[in-house]
């Protein structure tokens, strides 16, 4: 599987062999997105132990949504990188998925603060996905506020983001 982390910092250039201020298609983020989890189309017998053969939790894909301080509000940057989501979610792949779109905060908060703040942030996205057409029985939103950081400074802006991810439930 492919290891991705799309960000404005860190880019593209790595995972796609792309220019680095070229931004994600929607065939890079369905194809992420696929092979971050198995939907089901491979059948078989794992042997192994419990944990080896334990379903995985499908990997996060950073969305290129980052947040000024304190804010919830969208980018017009922000709003083409959904646009380019939203297309993949049209992927025929993906057409019966559901995500989960999962807000974060740097540490500059109260728990409190900062778990009321992503959930804005992820209710944002959300928000912004339906007005591009996904229903909003495929998105689930979610925050998580600073409890996981991206850097090892919790104070760094590049916590200040939303993830996705196929939801398995």
């Amino acid at each position: 599987m492919r290891t991705l982390i799309l960000s404005s910092a860190l880019v593209v250039a790595t995972a796609f062999g792309a220019q680095a201020d070229q931004p994600y298609s929607s065939s890079d983020v369905a194809n992420f997105l696929v092979d971050s989890v198995d939907l089901g189309l491979n059948r078989g017998i794992c042997i192994g132990t419990a944990e080896e053969c334990a379903p995985k939790k499908p990997k996060g894909m950073d969305m290129r949504i980052s947040f000024e301080l304190d804010s919830a509000d969208l980018t017009e940057e922000a709003k083409e990188s959904l646009a380019v989501v939203a297309q993949a979610f049209e992927d025929e792949r993906l057409k019966k998925a559901k995500f989960v779109v999962e807000g974060h905060t740097d540490a500059r908060g109260t728990e409190t603060y900062n778990g009321n703040l992503s959930e804005a942030r992820a209710a944002s996205v959300k928000s912004y996905l339906m007005d591009l057409g996904v229903t909003e029985d495929r998105l689930t939103a979610l925050g998580l506020g600073e409890s996981q950081p991206r850097t090892d400074d919790a104070m760094d802006p590049e916590n200040r983001r939303v993830e996705l991810r196929i939801d398995m439930q």
